[in-house]
């Protein structure tokens, strides 16, 4: 089997057959294909259903990200393709407090973000990332008064995990 960093380098610059093959392959390795999370999230972005399949299940079992994958993920969180910025929130709430730097990237996603799923889940991450994500504590607020039920009822989850 491949290594992880040659899948990753597939999904980025393959061909639509070598992009699905690594991205199967990465979903098989469950955790161990963290180290390609970047390049998971980023090949959402190709519009084929066969390869989202894949990609959703590799970062369904993916767990947290390295560390220093947090700047990377806090730029794809403002993207405005549904898919990438909703697991960009993901992969940043599973880092919990350790995603604090990218605290103001994932408040924008939370107020502005088109899709509502990514603002569901931005609210979502900053409660997972809990204290270090005080400064987040008017949007969440706003989002928690606001008519999207879910988005409230989570914006209300965050703010009693951010606590203070």
């Amino acid at each position: 089997m491949a290594d992880v960093t040659s899948l990753a380098n597939s999904l980025a610059h393959g061909t639509p057959e070598e992009r699905l093959a690594s991205a199967e392959a990465l979903a098989r390795l469950g955790v161990e294909a963290s180290p390609a999370a970047i390049a998971i999230v980023q090949a959402l972005e190709f519009e084929d259903d066969g390869l989202r399949d894949w990609l959703v299940a590799a970062l369904e079992d993916l767990g947290a990200p390295a560390t220093a994958d947090a700047p990377a993920l806090a730029a794809l969180i403002t993207k405005p393709a549904l898919d990438p910025a909703y697991w960009a929130a993901t992969l940043l709430g599973r880092l919990e407090s350790q995603a604090a730097p990218a605290v103001p990237q994932i408040t924008e996603a939370l107020d502005k973000h088109a899709e509502s799923t990514v603002r569901e889940r931005a609210a979502w991450a900053l409660g997972k990332i809990g204290s270090a994500a005080a400064g987040a504590r008017s949007s969440l607020e706003a989002a928690a008064k606001g008519g999207n039920p879910r988005l409230a009822r989570l914006a209300s989850e965050a703010l009693s995990q951010i606590g203070g």
